[in-house]
């Protein structure tokens, strides 16, 4: 569907350059925002994804990160 809006030069502008830095068209930038403001993710499924992808990590109790700052006096 084609749709035609009315928007400040100065504002698409910056826009496409936002676009661009994110490696996305203008035109794909507002369809994704279009897609979350009208909730096309659904919080539910994504709650259920979450918990089933949580229970297949490989991770071993207790193993701590450490940062570069951590690891400095060692």
């Amino acid at each position: 569907m084609n749709v035609t809006l009315s928007i400040d030069e100065q504002l698409v502008a910056r826009a496409r350059e936002k676009a661009e830095a994110l490696g996305k068209s203008l035109n794909q930038l507002i369809r994704d925002y279009l897609q979350t403001v009208a909730g096309g993710d659904d919080a539910e499924r994504s709650i259920e994804e979450f918990k089933r992808l949580s229970g297949q990590g490989h991770s071993r109790g207790g193993t701590r990160f450490m940062s570069g700052r951590d690891n400095a006096g060692a």
